[in-house]
């Protein structure tokens, strides 16, 4: 029996691209858009200042411009994605900032043009947990019934004290009701994590994963943290506060947590980086093909795989895609 069914080209985990052509039957890409919004760590309305790993960009450094039109940005991301494959169907991503940080009818406007540009077969949409008023995922259970959706919901770490240093603004019961009140309705749900937060141990990200492992999410994004100027983590990293992982550390981590990741879950993304011009560090992260090679040879080093030490809790729902 084969031990990692839900891969190809040699993969030991539940690849993004592999879910997506048994989902649609050929190749399917994200377009990211950039839908104006705001943050609610930014403007108020819980803090200031945001993030402090995030950049001027809300995190959509590689999204549209937000000046322009949903159309017109789909478009030229579109015509990008194309240098690099002929072929395929969309996905338009809401990337950048909170894109549920808005009324309704502001969404439906958004989201409703999307839908519309030829070649779209669903929506994914990047938020926070403390971002999701009744009515908003009323519309995104709407949206879940005629196309195909997914809710990105950034949780980032479980620990509190590195949620207070990074101006999270929400702790991890706000995220754990968010994932209540989103899969009520069978919407599903991407999990941000990033390894490599200030004052974090390997210890403290596994139990970031060992959390995510337990709830009912259907996929799972690992980031690595990348220092960008500008950013008000530098002041953090200049204090001492934020030590880069090494290549290495960062391929063996991500090993430990694929091993308890759920074999089902969905990896849509083991690693990460920004624009070159504005990084900082880890600069090993640029290569980005060299860290995926690395993962894929360390399990293979370790005769291993995605969900092999993987747990389900008692009383824990068949994760359900």
């Amino acid at each position: 029996m084969n031990p990692f069914p839900y891969t190809n080209d040699h993969k030991r985990y539940h690849t993004w691209n592999y879910h997506l052509r048994n989902q649609f039957g050929h190749k399917v890409f994200k377009i990211s858009l950039d839908g104006g919004f705001d943050c609610p760590n930014r403007d108020g309305t819980v803090a200031y200042g945001g993030c402090t790993f995030c950049s001027a960009a809300g995190s959509g450094d590689f999204a549209g411009n937000r000046v322009e039109p949903i159309e017109v940005q789909f478009q030229s991301i579109k015509e990008k994605m194309h240098q690099k494959w002929k072929d395929g169907k969309y996905i338009a991503y809401f990337q950048a900032f909170t894109n549920t940080h808005a009324p309704v009818d502001v969404l439906r406007e958004k989201y409703e043009t999307a839908l519309k540009q030829d070649g779209v077969v669903g929506l994914s949409i990047a938020t926070r947990p403390d971002c999701l008023p009744d009515d908003v995922v009323e519309y995104l259970a709407e949206l879940n019934e005629r196309t195909y959706l997914w809710v990105e919901l950034g949780l980032q770490t479980v620990h509190e004290q590195t949620a207070k240093l990074i101006n999270r603004a929400h702790d991890f019961q706000t995220y754990v009701d968010g994932v209540e009140k989103l899969r009520k309705h069978q919407i599903r749900i991407c999990s941000h994590i990033i390894n490599g937060l200030p004052m974090e141990t390997p210890e403290m990200m596994m139990e970031t994963a060992k959390a995510v492992a337990a709830l009912d999410v259907q996929g799972i994004k690992i980031h690595l943290l990348h220092l960008l100027k500008g950013t008000p983590m530098v002041k953090q990293y200049e204090k001492g506060m934020l030590k880069f992982l090494t290549f290495d550390d960062y391929v063996k981590l991500v090993c430990d947590q694929l091993e308890i990741f759920p074999p089902e879950m969905i990896v849509h993304r083991i690693t990460g980086d920004g624009p070159i011009d504005l990084m900082i560090g880890p600069m090993w992260s640029v290569n980005k093909w060299e860290v995926l090679n690395a993962i894929d040879a360390e399990l293979e080093r370790r005769n291993s795989y995605q969900g092999k030490f993987y747990h389900a809790p008692v009383d824990q729902e068949v994760h359900r895609v």
